[in-house]
């Protein structure tokens, strides 16, 4: 017989569109959450995979076979794996290591739904009444298939069919009004102070052509003059005509996520009626777990079991409220009994402006970009102190290989008793000791990877892989620590190339081990396909001088737009002083000493308050603080240390009171030079004893090398740029507002060179230069 339409509407138009993934995500998990690490295949051995399982069928055998029916407003699409005329089988195909019978069964739910989802699909298409399903799981290691078959009538696989649909439906009809109710309520949107500071609005303006032109926009705007609400405002204003899904804020640092969060705060309620404007924040999984000494799974976390079954309920909870801070998100986790730190990955979901780190799109595997290109979102970056993401994406492109975590792993509890895995880390440990002895020096630089340590890093990782497949139960640290170490190397070893990296091997002395690197020095081929995926984007800063710097490193399109916007201040509000007679230079760090204790002790007694002196280490901190608390002891002092957690980096800007006095010692490029804010006489003048350039060492002489050879600027690419864009910022914490009134002293000869005064703010007014 003949199966019937998929409960086609008779006057209601199509109103949703969901992928049958989509969809069985939402509706058909369920039981713990379970993320015991079990390697898992890549995109490619998938790709490999589903196509090995098709050769191995006769000819008639059909391959990604496109699907779509209809539930009432609601279509449904997808593309099937696999379907045998011969066997009437519908294939669902899964790629997987180690042993089948360790899967969370919620997972194998999760996969039935999928395949009855695509099987009542092509019922409907082909006029089937009745078909097998089959989920074929592949181990991409061994080859070998599993397959599993349920038979089923097109009217069950319908019936199934319906259900998901019609709880998907009444989720999306919610969405939908809440979506029309937000973009009506942004449409609207006013400003939330009687009127814009000076600068504000031209930077607004600029984002909103930005966003409306669908192009990446790189703003330089001066400290101070409220970026983080000026951005916002205009893309949330651009959002309803550009049809944009979401408003990623993305920051380096927690005091930009709460700038964020403040500025939002503000904005939905600046009408006569709140905005519905659902505001989620995203932090790191050691700051919201709960059971940090718990692994995360049902049998080891009292919040992961049962996770999917209790999914529903938390999320509704969440969502009826707009404001989801850390705060929230874990109330109404505890009140549910599951996990706020995956909850909060849930509600990303649903969100309209997610505030997270750089890392939650510009990642290798960040969640907010997978899921845009999962879902097919329509996004727009704003990307805060877009001067820090240089350095922060070359972290997340670079990897290293520390001897320390390789000595660990051969001596865990695993490499013990597992003769596979102790053969495999000490063929690593013979490369690189072979490594070691053809280096003539402490540091070596490679046009690849040596093919005996490539070799041997590549079966140290399918020796793992397979055993941790094969024994997910099993947790070892210091073994788990190098691997995925491994991995992270492995991976970007594959697309290595010597103009945009490096790799290197360092040890710290004769006969010691050595390290291993792979260096991201331009990270912008890794970036520009995140820049591509999102409708716009705006990078803003205090320091994003020069544009071409940036632009280069970043990879932003060759479509994208510049501009400076011009700072509100006037040359009277703040005192520039170029102490010409002190050098901070390494061989002249001793003797400043003296003098920089002189300056300082002379401007306190001159004009008591509250001041900030940056150094370019702790050792040169620790030496000029120890001198003037010596000769001053009267005069307040306090300084930053080594490796300060949140509640000391609190205490430490607690004691910059209005009307105080102080002098406090931090490091140039720390937690307190950028992000600080400190206005009126909480903080009057800052000391920058130093120009911030980084240590010339034989790293940064290759970073300067490349540069070079692709730049034709490779001094000021690998130095001067990244030094003062530091000094900048440092400085930029004395005048936050047009009332403000401060002093900066610039301490070293060099900061009266030209190439460096064309890189300091243009209203300063620089004297002794």
């Amino acid at each position: 017989m003949t199966a019937p339409a998929a409960c086609e509407p008779q006057d209601d138009a199509l109103r949703y569109t969901v992928a049958v993934r989509a969809l069985c995500e939402f509706t058909a998990r369920c039981g713990d959450l379970d993320l015991r690490y079990t390697p898992a295949p890549t995109a490619l051995e998938g790709i490999a995979g589903h196509a090995r399982v098709a050769a191995g069928h006769g000819p008639g055998y059909e391959a990604e076979i496109a699907l779509q029916g209809r539930y009432g407003p609601l279509r449904v699409r997808g593309r099937a794996d696999g379907f045998d005329p011969a066997l009437r089988r519908l294939e669902e195909i899964k790629t997987h290591r180690g042993s089948l019978a360790r899967h969370n069964p919620g997972q194998r739910a999760l996969h039935w739904a999928q395949a009855k989802v695509y099987g009542w699909l092509l019922c409907a298409a082909r006029g089937l009444d009745a078909l097998e399903v089959a989920l074929v799981y592949l181990d991409v290691d061994s080859g070998q298939q599993t397959v599993l078959t349920e038979t089923h009538t097109a009217e069950a696989l319908r019936a199934h069919f319906d259900g998901q649909c019609a709880r998907y439906l009444a989720w999306a009809t919610r969405e939908a009004a809440h979506r029309a109710a937000r973009d009506a309520a942004l449409a609207a949107l006013a400003f939330p102070h009687p009127a814009f500071r000076s600068g504000q609005r031209e930077l607004a303006a600029q984002v909103w052509r930005a966003a409306t032109a669908g192009r990446c926009l790189l703003a330089q705007a001066p400290t101070g003059i409220g970026k983080t609400v000026a951005t916002l405002f205009a893309q949330l204003k651009a959002a309803p005509g550009q049809r944009i899904d979401r408003v990623l804020y993305l920051a380096a640092k927690t005091s930009g996520r709460q700038m964020a969060l403040d500025a939002l705060a503000q904005l939905a309620g600046s009408g006569g009626a709140p905005v519905p404007l659902r505001v989620l924040e995203l932090v790191a999984r050691d700051k919201a777990c709960e059971h940090p000494g718990s692994a995360c799974h049902g049998q080891s976390c009292p919040l992961a079991l049962g996770f999917f079954d209790r999914l529903d309920a938390a999320r509704g909870a969440a969502l009826d409220g707009h404001v989801l801070t850390q705060a929230r998100v874990r109330e109404v986790a505890l009140a549910h009994g599951i996990c706020p730190y995956y909850l909060s990955q849930e509600l990303a979901r649903w969100a309209d402006v997610v505030v997270g780190d750089y890392n939650y799109w510009f990642d290798g595997g960040a969640l907010l970009h997978a899921l845009a290109q999962s879902l097919g979102w329509r996004v727009a970056l704003l990307v805060d102190e877009a001067h820090n993401l240089v350095e922060r994406a070359r972290g997340m492109y670079g990897a290293q290989l520390p001897p320390e975590l390789l000595r660990q792993a051969r001596q865990s509890a695993t490499a013990a008793r597992e003769p596979g895995v102790k053969r495999a880390l000490a063929a690593v440990r013979r490369a690189l000791a072979a490594l070691e002895r053809g280096m003539e020096g402490d540091y070596a630089v490679h046009d690849g990877l040596p093919a005996p340590l490539a070799g041997a890093l590549a079966r140290c990782a399918q020796v793992l892989s397979e055993h941790m497949a094969a024994h997910p139960e099993q947790f070892d640290a210091p073994l788990l620590q190098w691997y995925f170490a491994l991995l992270q190397f492995n991976g970007l070893l594959e697309g290595f190339d010597t103009q945009h990296a490096l790799i290197d091997s360092q040890r710290a002395g004769p006969r010691q081990p050595c390290t291993v690197s792979l260096r991201c020095i331009v990270p912008g081929p890794h970036l520009a396909p995140r820049w591509a995926a999102a409708h716009t984007a705006t990078l803003f800063s205090a320091t994003l001088q020069p544009a071409h710097y940036h632009a280069d490193l970043l990879g932003l399109p060759d479509t994208h737009g510049a501009t400076e916007v011009a700072a509100p201040f006037a040359a009277s509000q703040l005192q520039v002083r170029v102490a010409r007679h002190i050098s901070t230079r390494w061989a002249h760090r001793a003797a400043s000493v003296t003098p920089i204790v002189a300056l300082l002790a002379r401007q306190f007694a001159a004009q008591p308050g509250n001041y900030l002196a940056f150094f370019s280490s702790y050792d040169y901190l620790d030496q000029v603080a120890g001198a003037f608390a010596a000769q001053h002891p009267g005069v307040p002092m306090w300084r930053q240390e080594r490796r300060m957690g949140e509640a000391a980096q609190r205490d430490f800007l607690a004691r910059f009171t209005e009307g105080g006095q102080g002098i406090a010692f931090a490091v140039l490029g720390g937690a307190f030079a950028e992000g600080v804010d400190l206005p009126g006489r909480r903080l009057i003048g800052a000391f920058l004893c130093t120009l911030g350039l980084p240590q010339v060492n034989p790293v940064n002489e290759q970073v300067r090398a490349r540069m070079q050879a692709l730049f034709g600027r490779g001094h000021d690419y690998a130095y001067l740029y990244p030094g003062l864009h530091k000094v900048v910022q440092a400085a930029g914490r004395v005048i936050r507002s047009p009332e403000d009134r401060g002093v900066v002293h610039l301490i070293d000869d060099r900061f009266a060179r030209p190439e460096v005064r064309a890189l300091l703010p243009a209203w300063w007014r620089v004297e002794g230069g």
